[in-house]
Parts: C-alpha cells; sequence; structure tokens
C-alpha cells in the first residue's frame, strides 16, 4: 500500500513538473517583451546579360567563384565595335573642321581672288559694252549687219550679268557665312558626337561586369556561344544585403517598427548570433507560407517582415533557417542608424 502511495506521489510531481516545464518554454516564446519570429535567409539573385549580339571569346570566372564589384566576367568579339568606333570619330573630326572652317569665316586670300575676279570680268564688260556702241552706230551707217549688232549686244549682255555675279561672289566673300549655316554644322557636329559616344558604349558594353559582390551560382553560355540581351550569360547571389524573410501576426503588427533592432540565431550556428534590424514591414496581409514554423494556426494572415542582417562571415546562405529575437522595449525612433537599405 506505501508502494502505491509513493509511486503514484512520483508520477504527481513528474507531471507537475513536466507541466511547468512547457509552461516555461510557451512563455518565452510568448513573453510581453519580446517576439520570436521564424523564417529562411533570403538575398537577391540576377542575371547578368549582353547588351549587344555578338560572340563570345571569354569567359573569366566559374560556378561557385566569389566576385566583386565591376570585376570582369566575360567578354565579346569586340572587333566590329571597334571599327564602329574609329568610323565615328573620322566623321566626327571632318564635322569639327567644317565647323571651324565656318566660324573663322572667309580668309583674305579668298576675298582678294573675288575682287581680282571682279576687277577682270568689270573691264571685260566695259569693253563689251564700247564696243556694242561702235557696232550700233556702224548699224545704223549701214555699214554693220543686223547680226553683227546681236552678236555685240549678246557679249555686252553676258558680261554684265557675269559683274554682277563677281560683285555677289565679293559681297559674300566679305560678309562671311551665314548664321544658320554655322548652327546647321554645330548641330550636325552634336549628332555625331553623340553617335561617337554610342559607339564607344557598344564597345564597353562588350565586357561584362559584376554589378557589386556576389558568387557565381550558375554559368549559362560557354566560349563560341551567341549572346544577347536575352540570354544570359551567368545567374549572381548578391551577398549583400542578406535578410530573413519572417511573418508576423496581425496582433503583433504594432509592437514593430522598421529600424528595430533584432538578433538572428540559426540551427547550422547555434552557438552565434547575428545582429539583424527591421527594413521592410509588407503593407498587405497574406496566409502563413507552409514552410514557416510558427506557433500560429496555419490558415492565420500575417504580414510579411524582412530583418536584414550583418554576415560578415558570410555564414548566412540562401534558404537557411533562422530565428529572429526582438526586444519589444526600444524606444521607438522616427530615423535610425540601421535604416533598410533602399531596394525591395
Amino acid at each position: 500500500m506505501i508502494e502505491r502511495r509513493t509511486t503514484g506521489f512520483v508520477i504527481v510531481l513528474m507531471a507537475g513538473g513536466l507541466s511547468s516545464g512547457c509552461g516555461l518554454w510557451f512563455g518565452e516564446a510568448s513573453r510581453p517583451d519580446r517576439l520570436q519570429l521564424y523564417g529562411n535567409v533570403d538575398i537577391r539573385e540576377v542575371e547578368l546579360a549582353f547588351v549587344q549580339s555578338e560572340r563570345v571569346t571569354e569567359l573569366l570566372v566559374e560556378e561557385g567563384d566569389r566576385v566583386e564589384s565591376q570585376q570582369l566576367l566575360a567578354k565579346l568579339d569586340s572587333e566590329g565595335f571597334e571599327f564602329a568606333v574609329a568610323r565615328a570619330e573620322a566623321q566626327l573630326e571632318t564635322q569639327r573642321q567644317v565647323v571651324a572652317r565656318l566660324e573663322s569665316g572667309t580668309r583674305p586670300e579668298e576675298i582678294r581672288e573675288a575682287r581680282a575676279a571682279l576687277e577682270a570680268i568689270t573691264a571685260t564688260a566695259e569693253d563689251a559694252a564700247t564696243r556694242l556702241g561702235r557696232v550700233r552706230k556702224l548699224h545704223d551707217m549701214k555699214v554693220a549687219t543686223r547680226e553683227e549688232l546681236d552678236d555685240a549686244e549678246a557679249t555686252a549682255n553676258t558680261t554684265a550679268a557675269q559683274q554682277k555675279s563677281a560683285q555677289a561672289a565679293l559681297d559674300l566673300a566679305i560678309a562671311g557665312p551665314r548664321k544658320e549655316d554655322i548652327l546647321e554644322a554645330k548641330a550636325a557636329l552634336k549628332g555625331l558626337e553623340a553617335a561617337l559616344s554610342l559607339a564607344r558604349r557598344d564597345l564597353k558594353n562588350a565586357s561584362l561586369l559584376a554589378p557589386s559582390d556576389g558568387i557565381i551560382r550558375n554559368r549559362i553560355l560557354q566560349v563560341g556561344d551567341m549572346a544577347s540581351p536575352q540570354k544570359p550569360v551567368f545567374t549572381v547571389a548578391l551577398v549583400d544585403p542578406v535578410w530573413v524573410r519572417a511573418y508576423v501576426s496581425e496582433t503583433d503588427l504594432g509592437r514593430i517598427w522598421p529600424g528595430m533592432k533584432a538578433t538572428i540565431s540559426t540551427d547550422a550556428f547555434p552557438d552565434k548570433t547575428y545582429d539583424g534590424w527591421v527594413g521592410f514591414i509588407s503593407p498587405t496581409a497574406e496566409f502563413t507560407p507552409r514552410q514557416v514554423e510558427t506557433p500560429e494556426l496555419r490558415t492565420r494572415l500575417v504580414y510579411q517582415v524582412r530583418v536584414f542582417a550583418d554576415n560578415p562571415q558570410n555564414e548566412l546562405r540562401l534558404g537557411m533557417p533562422a530565428t529572429v529575437h526582438i526586444d519589444l522595449g526600444q524606444p521607438k525612433s522616427t530615423k535610425d542608424s540601421h535604416d533598410a537599405p533602399a531596394v525591395r
């Protein structure tokens, strides 16, 4: 009888202890001054492609390689782009000379040449007018024929017209180019400068550079493949920013705000925590995703939260389960030094 009572007493103690332990565990997760969220590590990935369509000649990195911002990753056959730059430079230089000639105006030598031509044709015109007078008198005296008179008149009229033309040429030479012609030449020059800039940009785009620090996840094209803007060459996982995509219930939504400090822990490194901060809270609700483990019901509406993390050792990897701890006793600030990046 005593043994039964003792056994029953032990069972009661064990049950009480288990109940007390469970209560403490759930109490820790639902403390009023601390919020615990569950999620997965997330990063951004970019697909890098050439802007131009040409054949790939060099691939300088392999899958798994770590790359730095502006590091050269691949090259296209650039011979055609180099020819385009050379042609654009020659056309631009030609037009520059045209503008320089127009802005310099007429040279003194050209003005002297126009004046000499005017003087020569003036002398010819005066001689033709004198001869016409003599032939007209002879025709009145019935000594010259009508045909001779007509020839003399034609010669006098032609030389007079040539004189006027030479005078106009001299006037133009003295006045110099029209402002409209100069403006037209300058406009053409700007167009050729833009064409040269475009050709140089095309040549620069024949080299594929890393947009930021990251890791090569996939190498899609090979040397000899025809590249195009629609064909990515590499897939790059960016190492910054790194965040935990977690979800918060509607009842806890008013307890957090962007800029709050947080700590992040993972199963892969159980003895290590990472500093973080709340960078983004979704304005719209959604059903809890299946892969997220939360104590709440699966059908409950939640809001997505991005908790950005300091990851100096690059230990946080894409998809890694993580737990976020947020101290709710932080003073609310409208501006924090840990504001999230502008990217979304």
